[in-house]
């Protein structure tokens, strides 16, 4: 029967189970990926994450409580340095478990448990999708006044080239206009000369 049985026992009894959890946590610190069953994986979620949210906080009391979970000098300092200045803007969901199939001898789910901040391809993968990404003209209005912006902008450029074109064409016209008025001119010059000749 399973009354009462608020967790998971692992099939251990209580000195064994947090013994095994605080050497799976030191291990996840250490080398910050572990492979092990989905059960246990389940049971060291609930176990770390108070422990490494206890580590943003870097005072004496800190380090002494989270010290008698871990119970090893090393993976502590590894906490306290390197792994709470990565998660300190994260607000908990420290750690990832991915499945990885079943096991062979006795078919249990197996799974890789990882912490979040330390996967460096899928931290390149996210970055590389959020310089990709455009912005949307529906939403907010912060969006809705960056889009009016931009289309204002275009309206200018577009206004600019066409007076700019505006302005070659008057240009070439009057230049037209000259050029036809000194023709005409040199014509009737030609033409009263020709007269005077004649008269002559």
């Amino acid at each position: 029967m399973r009354h009462g049985k608020k967790f998971n026992h692992l099939g251990r009894k209580t000195a064994h189970r947090s013994a095994m959890l605080s050497n799976m946590a030191s291990s996840l610190i250490k080398h910050k990926r572990i492979n092990t069953t989905v059960a246990k994986a389940k049971a060291l979620r609930k176990y770390i994450e108070p422990i490494i949210t206890k580590s943003k906080t870097d005072d004496t009391h800190s380090r002494r409580v989270v010290f008698s979970y871990l119970q090893d000098k090393e993976s502590v300092t590894e906490l306290f340095n390197n792994v709470a200045s990565k998660v300190a803007s994260r607000p908990g969901g420290y750690t990832r478990i991915i499945k990885t199939g079943a096991r062979l001898g006795d078919n249990s789910e197996m799974c890789m448990m990882e912490l979040v901040d330390f996967n460096e391809l899928l931290l390149g993968e996210e970055t590389a999708a959020k310089t990709k990404t455009r912005r949307s003209r529906r939403g907010g209005g912060k969006a809705k006044a960056e889009a009016a912006q931009e289309d204002v902008a275009e309206a200018v450029v577009v206004e600019e080239t066409t007076e700019d074109v505006s302005e070659e064409s008057s240009i070439e016209e009057s230049s037209n206009d000259v050029s036809n008025e000194v023709e005409s001119s040199d014509d009737d010059t030609s033409g009263t000369s020709e007269d005077e000749k004649k008269e002559d």
